[in-house]
Protein backbone atom coordinates (compact mmCIF):
# COMPACT_ATOMS: atom_id res chain seq x y z
CA UNK A 1 0.00 0.00 0.00
CA UNK A 2 0.76 3.90 -0.55
CA UNK A 3 2.95 5.06 2.16
CA UNK A 4 1.16 8.50 2.02
CA UNK A 5 -2.41 6.84 2.01
CA UNK A 6 -1.36 4.78 4.93
CA UNK A 7 -0.12 8.00 6.62
CA UNK A 8 -2.87 10.34 6.13
CA UNK A 9 -5.70 7.49 7.18
CA UNK A 10 -3.37 7.97 10.31
CA UNK A 11 -4.56 11.25 10.72
CA UNK A 12 -8.55 10.22 10.17
CA UNK A 13 -10.76 11.34 12.99
CA UNK A 14 -7.83 14.89 13.82
CA UNK A 15 -9.90 17.71 14.19
CA UNK A 16 -10.22 20.40 12.03
CA UNK A 17 -8.52 23.38 13.55
CA UNK A 18 -7.31 26.52 11.24
CA UNK A 19 -3.24 26.80 10.57
CA UNK A 20 -2.89 23.81 12.79
CA UNK A 21 -0.66 20.87 11.70
CA UNK A 22 -0.90 18.17 14.82
CA UNK A 23 -2.18 14.57 14.35
CA UNK A 24 -4.45 13.19 16.62
CA UNK A 25 -5.13 17.36 17.96
CA UNK A 26 -5.71 18.95 14.92
CA UNK A 27 -5.23 20.41 11.37
CA UNK A 28 -6.72 21.94 8.35
CA UNK A 29 -6.12 20.53 5.34
CA UNK A 30 -2.59 22.45 4.02
CA UNK A 31 -1.95 20.78 7.33
CA UNK A 32 -2.70 17.09 6.78
CA UNK A 33 -0.35 17.68 3.65
CA UNK A 34 2.48 18.81 5.83
CA UNK A 35 1.89 16.40 8.34
CA UNK A 36 1.98 13.47 5.99
CA UNK A 37 4.56 15.19 4.12
CA UNK A 38 6.97 15.07 7.64
CA UNK A 39 6.05 11.59 7.90
CA UNK A 40 7.16 10.42 4.85
CA UNK A 41 9.27 12.60 3.07
CA UNK A 42 10.64 14.53 5.99
CA UNK A 43 11.70 18.74 6.84
CA UNK A 44 8.47 20.57 4.81
CA UNK A 45 10.44 22.28 2.16
CA UNK A 46 9.61 25.73 3.42
CA UNK A 47 7.69 27.65 6.10
CA UNK A 48 4.30 28.08 5.52
CA UNK A 49 2.89 31.96 6.96
CA UNK A 50 0.08 32.46 8.68
CA UNK A 51 -3.12 32.82 6.99
CA UNK A 52 -6.72 34.00 6.90
CA UNK A 53 -9.88 31.51 5.78
CA UNK A 54 -9.68 33.97 3.21
CA UNK A 55 -6.15 34.04 1.91
CA UNK A 56 -5.13 34.55 -1.27
CA UNK A 57 -8.95 35.45 -2.31
CA UNK A 58 -8.96 39.20 -2.41
CA UNK A 59 -5.54 39.16 -4.44
CA UNK A 60 -6.98 36.03 -6.58
CA UNK A 61 -3.28 34.33 -6.17
CA UNK A 62 -3.13 31.11 -6.65
CA UNK A 63 -0.99 30.41 -3.70
CA UNK A 64 -1.23 26.63 -2.93
CA UNK A 65 -0.97 26.36 -6.71
CA UNK A 66 2.59 28.17 -7.22
CA UNK A 67 3.11 25.59 -4.26
CA UNK A 68 2.74 22.98 -5.65
CA UNK A 69 4.44 24.00 -8.50
CA UNK A 70 7.39 24.43 -6.63
CA UNK A 71 7.72 21.45 -3.98
CA UNK A 72 5.97 18.62 -6.22
CA UNK A 73 5.40 17.11 -9.77
CA UNK A 74 2.64 18.02 -11.92
CA UNK A 75 0.61 15.04 -13.19
CA UNK A 76 -2.22 15.08 -15.78
CA UNK A 77 -5.69 15.17 -14.38
CA UNK A 78 -6.70 12.05 -15.42
CA UNK A 79 -2.90 10.18 -14.87
CA UNK A 80 -4.70 8.79 -11.09
CA UNK A 81 -3.22 7.18 -8.76
CA UNK A 82 -3.38 6.37 -4.90
CA UNK A 83 -0.91 9.32 -3.26
CA UNK A 84 -1.72 12.09 -5.75
CA UNK A 85 -2.00 15.44 -3.68
CA UNK A 86 -5.74 17.21 -5.70
CA UNK A 87 -6.10 20.79 -5.26
CA UNK A 88 -9.53 21.67 -5.61
CA UNK A 89 -11.57 24.62 -6.64
CA UNK A 90 -14.56 24.85 -4.25
CA UNK A 91 -16.48 27.76 -6.01
CA UNK A 92 -16.51 28.88 -9.72
CA UNK A 93 -14.05 31.96 -10.20
CA UNK A 94 -12.49 31.46 -6.39
CA UNK A 95 -9.00 30.62 -6.09
CA UNK A 96 -7.92 27.07 -5.37
CA UNK A 97 -7.58 26.56 -1.85
CA UNK A 98 -8.41 23.14 -0.88
CA UNK A 99 -6.26 19.78 -0.63
CA UNK A 100 -6.52 16.36 -0.42
CA UNK A 101 -4.82 13.27 -0.93
CA UNK A 102 -6.00 10.21 -3.65
CA UNK A 103 -6.77 7.20 -1.69
CA UNK A 104 -8.33 4.86 -3.51
CA UNK A 105 -8.42 4.70 -7.24
CA UNK A 106 -11.20 3.26 -9.41
CA UNK A 107 -14.74 2.93 -8.95
CA UNK A 108 -14.46 3.63 -5.50
CA UNK A 109 -11.81 6.19 -5.64
CA UNK A 110 -12.02 8.36 -2.58
CA UNK A 111 -9.34 10.78 -1.26
CA UNK A 112 -8.47 11.75 2.71
CA UNK A 113 -8.96 15.21 3.09
CA UNK A 114 -9.24 17.97 6.46
CA UNK A 115 -12.42 19.12 5.84
CA UNK A 116 -13.84 22.31 8.53
CA UNK A 117 -16.99 21.13 10.13
CA UNK A 118 -16.08 17.26 9.68
CA UNK A 119 -12.07 17.12 10.58
CA UNK A 120 -10.06 14.65 8.73
CA UNK A 121 -12.13 12.20 6.65
CA UNK A 122 -11.85 9.79 3.83
CA UNK A 123 -14.16 10.95 1.33
CA UNK A 124 -16.24 9.40 -1.97
CA UNK A 125 -14.42 10.98 -4.55
CA UNK A 126 -17.90 11.82 -6.43
CA UNK A 127 -18.66 13.71 -9.31
CA UNK A 128 -19.69 16.55 -7.32
CA UNK A 129 -15.86 16.76 -5.95
CA UNK A 130 -14.17 15.38 -8.61
CA UNK A 131 -15.15 18.02 -10.66
CA UNK A 132 -13.48 20.89 -8.75
CA UNK A 133 -10.05 18.94 -8.98
CA UNK A 134 -7.99 21.28 -10.79
CA UNK A 135 -4.45 19.86 -10.38
CA UNK A 136 -2.89 16.73 -9.38
CA UNK A 137 0.46 16.79 -8.09
CA UNK A 138 2.49 13.51 -7.24
CA UNK A 139 4.96 13.90 -4.19
CA UNK A 140 8.74 14.40 -5.19
CA UNK A 141 10.11 10.62 -4.35
CA UNK A 142 8.20 7.14 -5.17
CA UNK A 143 6.12 6.15 -2.06
CA UNK A 144 5.43 2.65 -2.58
Amino acid sequence: MNRAVVAARAWIGTPYVHQASCKGAGCDCLGLLRGVWREVIGEEPESVPAYSKDWSEPEGEERLWWAGLRHMTVKDLDDVAAGDVLLFRMRDGAVAKHLGLQAQVGAGASFIHAYSGHGVIESALSTPWARRVVARFALPLEIE
